[in-house]
């Protein structure tokens, strides 16, 4: 796969005091929330467990719900304004609100408290579409995938830590002062640090602001809707912060009346969920190749779904006998316990896999100059749902529902959920089969892939070694590339449904199949002209020996009836593979190696008027150069 430092950013400008805002942000954040949580669940122990329940899920709620009243308008102003001086304003707001949960803290009030966390997710609100949409203004395309792994990985470190702050601060003596502090102080460094943040113009400054948000918020709905695979993916989006929301709302009062843990176990938990997060968010950017690969998404669904399943049978039948919660060491010593901290880990894990290319696919896909508006609805829906968890978990509890048994629906629940979106959008699931079938095969390592343009149509003519070729161009691409491929290849069970979700075109020679060569060259036509990229293997059909045979003229009929560049790219070390014919008819013999290290090769567009059969085989040939 692409190598790269994935430290280089936060050494560049463009991207470190942004993530450095962004972090401490979400930090304060967790030190306010985690805080006024362990206030409810264990410092008003004399509440009981229904009321203790409700306030949490209020807590919860109110914090989402800015999202949904304010987001519309966030979006505007991200649009409209400078978005580094955007910024800064917004950072002085959280400097206000901070003072104000001070007072909260030191007159102990628990409505004032639950106010500023209110205004708390109005700051995220205002924050949230300016996130996502100054990253593709400064970051380079091929860096889109780690800088939003930075991104998840820094909120959720800060998450972490947050959350440790604030628990750990809230515990000690006068540990409402501890706290007041800390806010004003994380606040006020947020916004010294936001002064660094470089100029990021605005995309639309001269929007006309709708001071309606209903009415804002419905136009920016249907705008994100109009691209099919975005609201798609916003959806996904908005159903993992559904089901996240419902963990992390839930895992207080599961630690106390489940599990008898005390304070320092909730904080173990929530930092071992952030640090499963963080830890996926940044395996992406490894396992993806620094590209947006979609197939990440169902294996860290179905991750979701598997730990979520495992988590409810590892929970005990009843908690540890005795008066006093345990602590974080009394629970770890408990049997089971470290199946627990398994599940956490690894549903915060499988979520990094399955959120980071749904928030880089809706930034590569998007309209630039409208791109913090489809934040902004994404934020909407993100809200409308987490509103809609902390209302079903409210309402599913009060029906006698034990909290074990709600986490084991929601994992349940996710399976159909990921299903239904799969159907809808199935490139989401064939990535994933091309993810599984290269990656468990072969060691990839791409070179040149910036030679393939991120728009406008296209050609690639790659030598052609073994069956599974189209699946690795396939998977090393940004861009969808429909292969032309022989029929009978297409028809492959299993492999028929990669093809067909990748919009690969069956071919046939005329002397066997003529309407189907007319209407693949009908189909290749239509894909250049709408602006896709076309792949095809211009020796037509595998190699015997291992060298490139003659490039057809098929090639040059395609460029001469919809002239666009072509671009030459060579696979290295695929040859004796189980695919190939080296040891005789291909998939016939027992696998000779595994895991075995390739290279996909990609060389420099060359004009159609240039692009003959014999010129371009000569660039595939130079490109693989001695490495079959």
């Amino acid at each position: 796969m692409a190598t790269g430092n994935e430290f280089t950013l936060l050494r560049q400008r463009r991207f470190l005091p942004f993530f450095l805002t962004q972090f401490l942000g979400a930090f304060n954040d967790n030190v306010f929330k985690n805080a006024l949580i362990i206030l409810i669940a264990f410092q008003m122990a004399n509440v009981d467990a229904a009321r203790s329940n409700f306030l949490i899920n209020l807590c919860a709620g109110l914090f989402v719900l800015p999202f949904f009243l304010f987001s519309a308008s966030a979006g505007q102003l991200s649009d409209k304004f400078e978005k580094s001086r955007y910024i800064r304003w917004v950072k002085l707001l959280e400097i206000a609100i901070m003072i104000g949960a001070a007072v909260g803290f030191m007159l102990n009030s628990v409505a004032l408290l639950i106010a500023m966390l209110f205004m708390m997710g109005c700051h995220s609100t205002l924050f949230g579409p300016v996130k996502y949409s100054i990253m593709p203004q400064h970051l380079k395309p091929e860096e889109l995938v780690g800088g939003n792994a930075w991104v998840e990985m820094g909120t959720n470190l800060a998450i972490l830590l947050g959350t440790i702050l604030g628990g750990v601060l809230i515990a000690w003596p006068q540990g409402h002062l501890w706290v007041s502090g800390a806010v004003i102080m994380i606040a006020v460094l947020g916004y010294l640090v936001s002064r660094a943040i470089p100029q990021a113009p605005p995309a639309a400054p001269d929007l006309r602001f709708n001071w309606n948000p209903v009415s804002e918020a419905w136009r920016i709905l249907r705008f994100t809707y109009g691209n099919f695979t975005v609201f798609q993916s916003v959806l996904g989006i908005s159903w993992f912060w559904f089901l996240g929301s419902v963990y992390l709302a839930q895992l207080p009062n599961f630690t106390r009346l489940t599990l008898g843990g005390g304070e320092h176990v909730v904080t173990l938990l929530l930092t071992l969920f952030a640090v499963g997060i963080g830890t996926g968010s940044l395996l992406c950017e490894r396992m993806s190749g620094r590209q947006v690969e979609l197939g990440l998404v169902p294996f860290g669904s179905i991750g979701l779904t598997l730990f979520g399943v495992d988590l409810f049978f590892a929970t005990p039948a009843a908690p540890p006998a005795g008066s006093e919660l345990l602590g974080m060491l009394a629970f770890l010593s408990q049997p089971g316990s470290w199946r627990i901290v398994l599940d956490v880990v690894a549903i915060g894990m499988f979520g990094g896999f399955f959120i980071v290319p749904l928030y880089a696919l809706v930034q590569q896909r998007s309209e630039p100059s409208h791109l913090s508006r489809v934040i902004a609805g994404n934020n909407i829906l993100n809200a409308v749902f987490m509103v809609a968890a902390a209302v079903i978990a409210i309402v599913l509890l009060d029906l006698g529902l034990s909290i074990p048994q709600l986490l084991l629906a929601m994992a349940i629940l996710n399976a159909a959920v990921a299903a239904y979106i799969f159907s809808l959008v199935p490139e989401f699931l064939m990535r994933f089969m091309v993810w599984i079938l290269v990656n468990i095969g072969y060691r990839l390592k791409t070179r040149g892939l910036d030679h393939i343009p991120d728009q406008g149509p296209a050609v690639v003519v790659c030598n052609h070694i073994s069956y599974m070729d189209a699946l690795v161009v396939i998977g090393c691409c940004r861009r969808p590339i429909r292969f032309v491929m022989d029929y009978q290849i297409f028809k492959v069970p299993v492999l028929n449904f990669v093809f067909r979700t990748a919009g690969a075109i069956p071919i046939a020679s005329a002397r066997e199949k003529p309407e189907i060569l007319k209407q693949a060259y009908d189909r290749v036509a239509r894909y250049l002209e709408e602006g896709e990229v076309v792949g095809i293997f211009p020796e037509g059909r595998l190699t015997e020996d291992g060298e490139i045979g003659p490039f057809k003229a098929g090639i040059e009929h395609i460029v001469q009836r919809t002239p666009v560049p072509v671009i030459p790219m060579a696979l290295r070390g695929m040859w004796g593979s189980f695919f190939s014919r080296r040891y005789g008819k291909a998939m016939s013999h027992l696998p000779r190696r595994f895991w075995s290290r390739i290279e996909l090769a990609v060389g420099e567009p060359t004009p159609p008027e240039q692009a003959t059969s014999a010129l371009l085989r000569e660039r595939v040939r130079a490109l693989r150069g001695d490495w079959q």
